[in-house]
């Protein structure tokens, strides 16, 4: 959703309807995930996806009906073996959209959605999706805010509460209630889809491989900023548009950098004097994943040097050096896609095997 709001943004600007699908809910080896939509508006013009092809004809044919009826519908797509010219997903998993239209009148809180995300401010979007209540109705939730309704005031209240509490997560998930928001009923299900701001990547140490691991962050969509002590090196040109560059030294500059769950930090000074202080602050503060480059041996000194500093084995077992998988990687490229692919793997608890070697489901189900 976040990819294509610029677009829809724009139609819902200049007052076009259209039909928005996203996917509420899917079981085993689905393509994409909740939150994953695509959108059908003037002169048919596609944008999004929900299943990665299997699926997207029959969704733009729905999109259309209803951004012409004005009336949201819940459809489910399966793989069907009695019918394999159904349409339907090869994967054999199953996923729901939400079908629904948008427009000033269906749902008032969009732009101010729109834009809160394009700035990079926290919102979550709750829909109805099924039972008596309004389906498709949307309310807008912001920590400090709510525009729009879901047809009850008690539902509102309810969906608030929990819509800022998986704000605070970065989630999305499928919630249900009772009619007026009563707990432990599920007469009404609602989809909260989260839009916190883009995870942070510090990437420490302005060398060639910096600047790689920058670009391939940028591109999974992270909040990227390189940091290094040495003017010479930290420089923007060096770097891809929209990247942050600092000049600073490593540690001092981290002391003062707020890092949450999602951060992310890769330490590529290479050098004691700059990694040793970092890793001491990043190894003591919330992050997704700390990693440093060097070889074996520079590894084992470096642990030596943070034991000395009086780390203890729990903050030392956070530590991912030499950082990346092994892909036999050689260039400042191939160096980051194996950064990348070990942070991926962390994040969704793959194995870093090939997909040959392991069975069951390709895209296993994601746990809360």
């Amino acid at each position: 959703m976040r990819e294509i709001l610029p677009a829809l943004a724009r139609w819902y600007a200049a007052g076009i309807p259209f039909g928005l699908a996203t996917v509420v809910a899917v079981s085993r080896s689905a393509p994409r995930g909740p939150g994953a939509a695509m959108a059908v508006g003037p002169g048919d013009e596609v944008v999004g996806s929900v299943s990665g092809g299997c699926v997207e004809g029959a969704v733009f044919e729905l999109a259309q009906e209803v951004a012409a009826s004005g009336e949201a519908r819940l459809e489910t797509f399966g793989y069907s073996d009695e019918d394999a010219f159904a349409v339907g997903l090869t994967c054999g998993g199953e996923i729901t959209l939400l079908v629904r239209p948008v427009t000033a009148a269906t749902d008032p809180a969009f732009g101010a959605v729109a834009a809160s995300v394009a700035a990079g401010e926290p919102v979550t979007v709750a829909t109805v999706v099924d039972g008596p209540a309004p389906r498709g109705a949307a309310l807008g939730v912001w920590p400090g805010s709510v525009t729009g309704t879901l047809g009850a005031e008690g539902l509102d209240v309810a969906v608030t509460a929990d819509a800022r509490g998986e704000l605070a997560l970065g989630a999305s998930v499928l919630r249900h209630y009772g009619a007026h928001g009563e707990r432990r009923e599920d007469a009404v299900s609602v989809f909260l889809q989260s839009f916190a701001p883009p995870p942070r990547m510090l990437v420490f140490g302005a060398i060639d491989y910096a600047a790689a691991v920058a670009r391939i962050g940028d591109f999974l969509g992270y909040r990227v900023t390189v940091c290094d002590a040495r003017p010479v090196f930290a420089t923007p040109k060096r770097f891809p548009t929209g990247v942050q560059v600092v000049v600073d030294w490593p540690h001092r500059y981290l002391s003062g950098t707020g890092t949450d769950d999602r951060t992310v930090i890769c330490v590529l000074t290479h050098d004691p004097k700059f990694d040793v202080p970092l890793l001491e602050e990043a190894l003591r503060r919330p992050a997704a994943y700390i990693g440093a480059m060097g070889s074996r041996r520079t590894h084992d000194e470096r642990r030596a040097r943070l034991t000395e500093a009086g780390l203890t084995g729990a903050e030392l077992a956070r530590l991912r050096s030499p950082l990346g998988l092994d892909l036999g990687a050689r260039t400042p490229e191939e160096v980051a896609v194996s950064v990348a692919a070990e942070i991926v793997a962390l994040r969704w608890g793959g194995s870093g095997a090939p997909l040959t070697a392991t069975t069951g489901a390709v895209h296993p189900p994601v746990g809360r």
